[in-house]
Parts: structure tokens; C-alpha cells; sequence
């Protein structure tokens, strides 16, 4: 099976591709990752994970052939705002704050990449999470945790963050960063071998 460039170096994306059985290649991408204006936020992830490939596939061409490069991009949105990595525990407590007894959006992007025939694919996951209520003790033990970092909205579902999650409409894989479903649904696309008899 080709193995496949993960524009990541997230442990969960890794995660998910090894419980699949598919060899990947770390080389994440570096990008800046602001959003133009007026574009919809739900249509951000998808955006900013295509930019990630396209970024990876233009770095590498003068050194190798690219076989596939696959990126994705995961947002907390409430009430149309993105909620993405809080800089510091200040902004992680206003994230947490601001979340606490509400719903919210995970909106994940993926994008995959076939340097065979020079095609990327993209997909889009939405899903609703609803939090408890969060004492202000709660979010003070919930930051001492350091999970708030590098993470969206500055909680992770896979770990303690789940202590406060009441209900999810979607999939966890989608919420911890990279839908399988969706990515999936792409390698039959491209006719990827994990697919094929």
C-alpha cells in the first residue's frame, strides 16, 4: 500500500491513520492560516486544508515524486465566530467560558491529494457538541490539564475534555480531527488501494 504524506503533526491524525492500516509520512505544512474575508466560516476548514496540501505539494516537487499528500483543519464555531488554537491560558479560559452549557460547531476539512493524476479532492464534516455547565472550578482544573494547547476551542474530546461533553451529533473521528468517513469516502475515489480486491 502507497504510503501517504500527512501535511500533520498532529498524534490524533496519526492515530487514526495507523487504527486504519494506512502508511503515512509526516511533513507537516507551514502556512498562515487566516481566513479571507467573507468567506463563510463553515467553508474555512476545507479552504485551509487544501492550502496545507497545496503548500506540501509545491515544497516537495523539486526534491521527490509525490504519490498522495493528505491535510485536513478542524474549527469550534459559535454563533459564527472560529474559535481555533487559544494563544495562551487567558484566551483558553474565555474559550471555555464562552462554551460552557452551550452548543457549538466542529467543523473538520479534509483535503487528499493524488500526485499520480495531479487531482486533490475535499470534504467537509460539520458537527454539533454541547457542552455542560463548567464551574469556574471546573475550567480552573481543566486548564491545569495543558490540553488547551494546540487544541481548537481549547478543549480535546479524546481526552479529559470529554468530562464535560454532554452530547455529540456527528462523529468523534471528525471532532478529534480528521473524519473518517470523509477521507474514506475520497481514497474510493481515487481508487486507493486500501479499496481495491
Amino acid at each position: 500500500m502507497e504510503p501517504i504524506i500527512l501535511a500533520s503533526s498532529s498524534p490524533r491524525r496519526q492515530q487514526i491513520l495507523k487504527s486504519m492500516g494506512i502508511p503515512y509520512i509526516v511533513h507537516p505544512a507551514d502556512i498562515d492560516e487566516t481566513v479571507p474575508k467573507g468567506m463563510k466560516v463553515d467553508d474555512a476548514p476545507e479552504y485551509i486544508a487544501a492550502r496545507k496540501v497545496d503548500a506540501v505539494v509545491r515544497k516537495l516537487s523539486t526534491e521527490q515524486e509525490i504519490g498522495w499528500v493528505l491535510a485536513a483543519d478542524t474549527v469550534v464555531v459559535y454563533k459564527n465566530r472560529i474559535y481555533g488554537k487559544p494563544k495562551d491560558m487567558d484566551e483558553a479560559r474565555e474559550f471555555l467560558k464562552t462554551l460552557s452549557g452551550n452548543t457549538h460547531k466542529v467543523i473538520t476539512g479534509v483535503a487528499l491529494y493524488n500526485g499520480a493524476v495531479h487531482y486533490m479532492s475535499t470534504r467537509t464534516s460539520i458537527n454539533k457538541v454541547t457542552f455542560a455547565e463548567m464551574s469556574d472550578e471546573d475550567i480552573e482544573w481543566y486548564l491545569s490539564t495543558s490540553e488547551w494547547h494546540g487544541a481548537a476551542g481549547g478543549y480535546r474530546i479524546q481526552e479529559n475534555g470529554s468530562c464535560f461533553i454532554k452530547k455529540i451529533e456527528g462523529t468523534e473521528s471528525s471532532i478529534m480531527g480528521l473524519p473518517i468517513f470523509e477521507l474514506c469516502d475520497i481514497l474510493r475515489e481515487q481508487n486507493y488501494r486500501l479499496f481495491k480486491s
